[in-house]
Order: C-alpha cells, then structure tokens, then sequence
C-alpha cells in the first residue's frame, strides 16, 4: 500500500495514520525510538503490508503488470491503488461511517479529498521531531506539494512512479514510465482493488481492536 491507502486502513486514530503514512521510512525492530502510539501505527502499517502481499487481489494486480516491469510490480500497485481511491473519492466503502475526525463542521460523513488529506497534513509537524531524517523529508514535500490530493490525477501519478525510478531506489530499475501498465488494464486493476479494499479495511480493523485488547 502507498501513502493515501495506509492513511485510510489506519483509521481515526492520529498515531495510526501518521505511523502508517510514513511507516516505510522507519527501518529496524519497533519502537525504534519512536513514542509508543506512532511505533503501534508502523507496526499496523507492516501488519497491511504483509497482509497485501498475501491476497488474491493485490496478486491479481501484480501479475497484470508486463514481464519488463515484474520485479517492481508492487510498488507499480500502490501507486495505482493510491490513484484509484483518490480518484473515486469519496464512493470507497471506507467512507461509509461518519469520522469524528475527518468529518466537515456540517457533519459530513463523506468529507472531500482536499478537507481529508488537510487534516493529515496538518497533524504532521507534532511528529516530525520524532521521524528520521528520510521521513521528515518526504512529509515536509507531500505537504508542500500536496502528493496525497494530486493522487487523484494520472499525470501526476505518473510523475510520481518517474521520480521514485530516480530518488527511492538505490539500483537501476525499470519503473520509469510505469503508468503506462495501468493504462494498459484500468479496468482491470480497478476490479482487483474494489475486491481488495473491504476485505483490507475488516483486516486493519480486526488488527486495531486485537491490540485494543491486549493493552
């Protein structure tokens, strides 16, 4: 899952989402010095990690992806499952309860992308003292560049694939001009994530209450 997805999966919790955002960048055997709250919000990102790579869906997605640009077929999926739900925003079931946290003053239960992803924005720079450096980073240009909203746009989304061919993998690679497998099946990666995304979202929910439990 990319950067949007994990937001949602977290659910309303402020650690949850910031952990799950920027769970990728916090390397090593949790809590890596972070505080309790935001190392539980990795650890759940880690937990939709490996539960993505596990289901028939998220696999569907992959092996729709060209032989040329396998090895980096998942990476390809996130991004294309990041696009998919902001670009149906708000219809995805994940919308269908009323946040206290993301709703409008109106009580909108279905708050607009832009008002959804302000929110996560705004509640960054509480935790940037606690990220590492690669973290800080990157939230101080999503905000700034608004990655989470321009999900939305295949152009950007494109861009998006392009510089991460470039600045987040070390060694040569093949994603540069990666959207295109999207455009080769839209429909079809689109089916794969609406099967996946109610079966992702029961998951993160069982995994939060488990911990609820434990605690």
């Amino acid at each position: 899952m990319n950067f949007l997805a994990h937001t949602v999966l977290a659910g309303v919790d402020e650690a949850d989402r910031i952990g799950g955002l920027l769970g990728d960048f916090i390397k090593g055997p949790l809590p890596a010095g972070l505080p309790p709250a935001l190392a539980s919000g990795v650890a759940l990102h880690r937990a939709i990690d490996g539960y993505a790579d596990r289901h028939p869906a998220f696999l569907a997605s992959r092996a729709r992806v060209s032989s040329r640009r396998r090895r980096v077929a998942g990476v390809l999926v996130d991004l294309f499952y990041d696009h998919l739900l902001a670009r149906d925003w708000p219809g995805e079931p994940a919308f269908r309860t009323k946040s206290s946290s993301t709703a409008t003053e109106t009580g909108d239960a279905h708050p607009p992308l832009a008002v959804y992803t302000a929110a996560i924005y705004a509640a960054l720079p509480a935790y940037l003292h606690v990220l590492p450096a690669p973290a800080r980073a990157v939230a101080e240009r999503m905000c700034r560049e608004d990655w989470l909203t321009h999900y939305r746009n295949p152009a950007a989304v494109a861009r998006a694939i392009d510089q991460m061919s470039i600045h987040r993998l070390k060694r040569a690679n093949p994603l540069a001009g990666g959207f295109e497998e999207f455009l080769a099946d839209p429909d079809g990666f689109a089916a794969d994530f609406r099967a996946f995304l109610p079966d992702a979202l029961a998951f993160a929910a069982q995994w939060r209450e488990r911990r609820s439990k434990a605690s």
